[in-house]
């Protein structure tokens, strides 16, 4: 189910077309912009934020900060005569309805971003089960939960990931993921691995295998 995220200033209009969209099947969430508004965004955990203002340069304040923030989909809901205002700044949304809105043209709108988001999503992600590496953002989910990895461990578990069911040896990780020219000892892949797993491993996931006196390998086949 998709979740929509509204910036807007109560009104009868927003009211009227939150409730369609509700009882449309979308879980919405409104907001008036202020300090705190990227916060609430992240705990809404929204697919695409529909931002109402009549001021392009509102728009442009927003729609930058949250797309720096937060990569979703914008749609704005605005007035006939910003448009013009708007020219400059297209970049800067993904769409826009003209108000007072029709609740069916918005929902078409925000389907359409939001499918081709999960597709581009898709093309850039490594799947397993509850794991989930984003090529694109350099992130790890598991469980739907962000799992903060530093650099090294992050191109460790890409690295193994990315080739399932290949057993490397310590001596290859240092080449691959540490570079030719790292003087340290293979104990540093033996560290690594073990805070990794820390971090992504427990009773219900194991994903990391040890192949006795030889090395690592990620343990099942991923989806792409």
């Amino acid at each position: 189910m998709s979740r929509l995220f509204i910036i807007a200033k109560e009104s009868g209009v927003v009211r009227e077309l939150l409730s369609e969209i509700t009882q449309n099947g979308f879980v919405c969430s409104i907001a008036s912009s202020g300090d705190g508004v990227i916060n609430q965004l992240y705990e809404q955990a929204a697919d695409l934020v529909v931002l109402e203002t009549d001021s392009h340069r509102r728009i442009k304040e927003m729609s930058q900060k949250i797309k720096r923030e937060k990569n979703i989909p914008i749609i704005a809901l605005t007035c006939r005569q910003t448009l013009d205002s708007l020219d400059g700044h297209l970049s800067d949304i993904d769409d826009f309805v003209i108000k007072p809105g029709d609740a069916k043209e918005l929902m078409l709108r925000a389907k359409r971003l939001i499918q081709n988001r999960v597709k581009e999503d898709n093309d850039e992600q490594i799947k397993h089960d509850d794991l989930v590496i984003d090529l694109a953002r350099c992130e790890v989910m598991l469980n739907g939960r962000s799992v903060t990895l530093t650099f090294r461990e992050y191109e460790l578990l890409k690295f193994l990931a990315s080739n399932p069911g290949h057993v490397f040896t310590r001596d290859t990780l240092l080449d691959r993921v540490w570079g030719y020219d790292y003087f340290g000892g293979d104990r540093t892949v033996d560290v690594h691995i073990r805070r990794l797993r820390s971090k992504i491993e427990d009773s219900n996931h194991v994903f990391i295998e040890t192949v006795r006196n030889i090395g690592y390998r990620f343990t099942k086949i991923l989806n792409f």
